[in-house]
Order: C-alpha cells, then structure tokens, then sequence
C-alpha cells in the first residue's frame, strides 16, 4: 500500500495525505483541518490556512491513576462539538513534531468510529518544505452538536487485555518509546523496563528526517518491522509513556496495513503497578 493510494468515495482525501494534495482541497467545505502542536506558538507563527488550533491536553482524562486516558464521552463530546465535527467532516490533523499528537487526535476519532479522517504527512514542517502559503490568523471553529460514543472499542486496548494476551503467538506489542526507556535505563515512574516480549522501534525511527519528518518509505519500514517479529497477520498492541508517542506508531502501522491497537495507559499504568510483569 503506497502512501498515495486514491481515497474512497465517502473519504475527501487518503490517510496519509501529502501537502500538495492538501492545498488542492482547501476550499472544500467539509474539511477540519486540526493543527495539534507541542508549542503553541507554532499556531501563531504560521500554519495551514483554515486550520483552528486544539490544545493536546484535551486529549487525555489529565486526572486520576491514569491521567494520559481517553477523556470520558462526554467530554469528548463537548470537545468534538467545539471543534465543529459533523458525520461528514473530513479531519485532517497535524502538528509541529512528526505526528504524535496529531495522530492522538485520529487515534480518537477511531475510537468514536469517526473514520473521515487524514494525517499530513510530515506536519507543518512539510508544508513549510513545500513552500505553501501559510496563515497567521487564528481560525475559530463553528460549533456543532456531536455526541461521541466508543464505537470502536477495538481501538484500544486494555492493561488487562494485554496480561491475558502475552505469549499468544499472533499478539505482538510494539514499545514506541527510546531504548533507554525500553532497556530501563529511564523513566520516572515506578518500575523501568518493557512488558515481555515487546519489541522496542522509537517512534523518531518510523520518520524520514531528510523528508521534513514524513513517514519513512513503507517497504522500507515493512522489512524492518517483519524482522522485528512485527508482521500484519498479528494483532499489535502499542504504547510509549501516555499514549502520545505510540499513537503515531499506531497510525503508521495503519498506513502499513497492520492490524493496531493502541494502549492509552502505555507505561504511565503499567509501570506504576506492581502486579504488571516486566523485563529489563
């Protein structure tokens, strides 16, 4: 599968939708285009014209044992209505980083079985690349009345999930967050290391740094993770320390044709836990 393969009939773009294409469609009027950045300032500075700003911290619950969980639905359904998401809106998110809180963002949508969704590939850094216009004026959305449900439970996956799963010969996780994390080396929570057998690919290795952070080449990526023991007739579960770094490893493997399943607990849970198995 290519990074460009056409988008289907009720889909405006593909997945993974590159700059120019993006800039083709602006005026299209059931686009959202979602900026999610690591620095607001980045928002100010410049970024793709129409694109309202969403501050990544609406992405997870930010309070109790798991506070990098999903939000309930009612506060996602406040937030989606904030946003001005309709049935037919087509998001396209992105953000200043190479894809991690843009792709928390789609991770969501998935989760509330709102499947109109694009990634663009690389960020604003690419479309800087690609010198196209950029906007300094803040765009405020139109609000709607959206009320989010999980529809797609299978998005996610649980700790318990996880326990239950391990040694299965077709589940495989797939640990996003630097080797010094995964080798234990790391961290701040309670316990360092990785759930057992997990295989450990940095989400900054799934990237193509001479690209402006685009997602690396597909076949290239396909051999890498097959020989990692990563293949698309397992079920993937993946996670980094909240769910942010491993939702983009989540859109990649999508890109790729993986079967994925993001964990939101990710090691904030696991490793804070004493009756959750670890190696080092």
């Amino acid at each position: 599968m290519s990074a460009d393969h056409p988008a289907s009939e009720d889909h405006l773009l593909p997945l993974i939708v590159e700059p120019g294409a993006l800039a083709a469609s602006l005026d299209h009027p059931d686009l959202l285009i979602v900026d999610v950045p690591v620095n607001p300032d980045s928002y100010r500075q410049g970024h793709v014209p129409g694109a309202v700003y969403l501050d990544f911290r609406y992405l997870m619950r930010g309070e109790g044992p798991v506070p990098n969980d999903v939000p309930d639905v009612a506060f996602l359904s406040q937030l989606f209505s904030a946003l001005g998401l309709t049935r037919n809106t087509h998001v396209v998110a992105y953000d200043d980083e190479g894809g991690g809180w843009a792709a928390r963002l789609l991770w969501t949508l998935e989760l509330i079985g709102h499947t109109r969704y694009s990634y663009l590939n690389g960020g604003i850094h690419a479309w800087r690349d690609e010198g196209l216009d950029e906007s300094t004026e803040q765009t405020l959305p139109t609000p709607s009345e959206y009320r989010a449900e999980i529809r797609n439970p299978r998005a996610l996956i649980t700790r318990d999930e996880i326990q239950q799963k391990l040694g299965e010969r077709h589940f495989a996780v797939w640990d996003a967050r630097s080797k010094a994390e995964y080798d234990g080396e790391r961290g701040n929570n309670r316990h360092l290391g990785h759930i057992p057998g997990a295989v450990n690919m940095d989400w900054v290795d799934a990237m193509d740094r001479t690209r402006a952070l685009r997602i690396r080449d597909y076949a290239e990526l396909v051999t890498e993770l097959e020989a990692m023991g990563l293949t698309p007739d397992m079920e993937i579960a993946t996670h980094c320390q909240s769910h942010h770094r491993s939702s983009f490893t989540w859109l990649v493997g999508k890109a790729l044709g993986f079967d994925m399943r993001g964990y939101a607990g990710s090691w904030g849970e696991w490793g804070n836990r004493d009756d959750t198995p670890i190696e080092k």
